[in-house]
């Protein structure tokens, strides 16, 4: 006796990667996920192995995942993945002071951001 298999939650051309705790903020993050939103995983590697951002090692490594996730998981053919969505979510925010003049603090915030990844095996047209 054991659990019943949850169902997906997906279709069975899709196959998804997460990372949580990326310190960075969303805002900054949002800019690489919409950078490879829509684009051939190929491509989309190159744009990020290349790009000068630093979280875009981070981004990379989960588009790699959810690449790897979709091979040995679902047996999709990874020359024909697409990244159908990234999108980007909010985590903790650290909050920090710091002395300032007359006896007043400066208030730091350090923000932590979130990323999912879904990519799909799309049907080239020929």
């Amino acid at each position: 006796m054991g659990q019943k298999k949850n169902e997906r939650r997906m279709s069975d051309t899709q196959a998804m990667a997460k990372a949580r705790m990326i310190k960075t903020s969303p805002q900054k993050l949002n800019l690489l996920a919409q950078m490879i939103r829509g684009m051939p995983v190929e491509k989309a590697l190159a744009e990020l192995t290349f790009s000068r951002k630093r979280v875009a090692q981070n981004v990379k490594k989960v588009l790699e995942s959810a690449i790897a996730n979709a091979e040995n998981n679902h047996d999709l053919d990874i020359d024909s993945l697409v990244v159908d969505q990234a999108f980007v979510g909010k985590n903790l925010v650290m909050k920090r002071w710091r002395p300032r003049a007359r006896g007043r603090t400066g208030k730091i915030l350090k923000p932590f951001a979130e990323i999912t990844i879904v990519v799909k095996e799309v049907e080239e047209a020929a």
